[in-house]
């Protein structure tokens, strides 16, 4: 069945918020374990987790609105939700981030396996599509370094 490039667009948009919203999440549960930290653990967690996935997460918002506003669509406005209940040690945070994170780089792989930003995007897309993924891709053998390390 044929799509059209509105159609074709549209789903690119979706399938990259989808992803955001993964990221948003990461950020969320990074933010909420930053506030249960002792200064150095949580400096450490800032420079090595927060950090990036700050950046992929803002570089992916930015990829996002240029491109609808390429295409001439609205972008989404993009507000991270609740890490979930307070109760969450650090621990169970991060690994929900991890989690988030993993998602997200499947959304955003599968996005880029459619060629739907290759067929109907463009250079700019793609590059912020890869940007995003590669901010990311350290992230996770981070995340499990610093649960080895934590309150040591």
């Amino acid at each position: 069945m044929a799509i059209t490039r509105a159609e074709a667009q549209q789903q690119i948009l979706d399938d990259l918020a989808a992803a955001l919203d993964q990221l948003g999440l990461a950020v969320a549960c990074l933010s909420e374990a930053f506030e249960q930290l002792a200064v150095d653990a949580a400096d450490r967690l800032e420079a090595d987790l927060y950090r990036p996935v700050q950046r992929a997460y803002g570089r992916g918002q930015r990829t996002h609105a240029q491109f609808a506003q390429r295409i001439g669509l609205g972008g989404d406005t993009f507000t991270p939700p609740s890490a979930g209940p307070a109760s969450q040690g650090v621990k169970e945070l991060v690994q929900k981030m991890a989690a988030a994170l993993a998602d997200a780089d499947r959304r955003l792989a599968e996005l880029q396996d459619t060629l739907l930003p290759i067929e109907f995007g463009d250079a700019e897309l793609r590059s912020g599509l890869n940007e995003t993924r590669e901010l990311i891709r350290p992230v996770p053998r981070a995340a499990a370094m610093f649960l080895r390390t934590l309150g040591r």
